[in-house]
């Protein structure tokens, strides 16, 4: 069997490294359990490029046009 072999292999290591091998462990549990739940509807994805908990603000199109009273300003 492997995993007398992992085990004895994963005894070699310092702790610190002990935990990165049981973080992977852990993301390789939650990607096959995501892989075999195909069927079962999954959590909603973020838009790519936002962070979880931003919100956009609902802003008028001339947004980035300067305003009457600072025109003179930005030219």
């Amino acid at each position: 069997m492997i995993q007398p072999v992992i085990l004895q292999k994963l005894a070699e290591l310092p702790e610190s490294l002990q935990t990165e091998v049981l973080h992977y462990v852990e993301f390789l549990l939650e990607k096959h359990m995501k892989n075999s739940n195909q069927d079962k509807p999954t959590q909603k994805l973020r838009v790519a490029g936002t962070m979880k908990g931003m919100f956009v603000l609902p802003l008028p199109d001339d947004f980035d046009e300067p305003l009457e009273d600072l025109k003179e300003y930005m030219e």
